[in-house]
């Protein structure tokens, strides 16, 4: 009865184990690609301003040249941010389309499990709209 006793021990200090090891995993890589997405949109911003510098530069711009050409980028820029958000809702509307669809597919548990990796998804994909604003 002892042994049996122990090896229960065991067993359940081994799940345990693997479980805080897997939340301790799915901590560390959540936050290492919140990182990389927040690096990601800085880096969008470092390339714009890279490429005006290049420009700059490499045409030899006057300073009145170059104020007319970052006028130019940035009303650009915004005109592809209102773009952006006029098409929006029509990729929602296809967004949303398939997922009801796919949820159509689904059983009960398996429409669970694709509702939390869905609504994961989204969370990610507004922090990353979030940061292009």
């Amino acid at each position: 009865m002892r042994i049996l006793n122990d090896l229960r021990a065991k067993i359940w200090a081994t799940v345990i184990a693997v479980f805080i090891l897997g939340c301790a995993t799915g901590a560390a890589l959540s936050s290492l690609y919140h990182l990389k997405a927040s690096s990601n949109a800085r880096q969008m911003g470092n390339k714009k301003e890279a490429f005006f510098d290049e420009l700059r530069r490499d045409l030899s711009l006057t300073d009145e040249q170059a104020a007319q050409i970052r006028l130019i980028l940035d009303q650009t820029n915004e005109q592809f941010r209102q773009l952006r958000a006029e098409v929006r809702p029509r990729y929602e509307a296809i967004r949303q389309s398939a997922r009801a669809r796919i949820r159509a597919v689904l059983n009960p548990e398996q429409r669970a499990i694709f509702d939390a990796k869905i609504a994961q998804k989204d969370a990610r994909r507004n922090e990353g709209e979030k940061d292009e604003r």
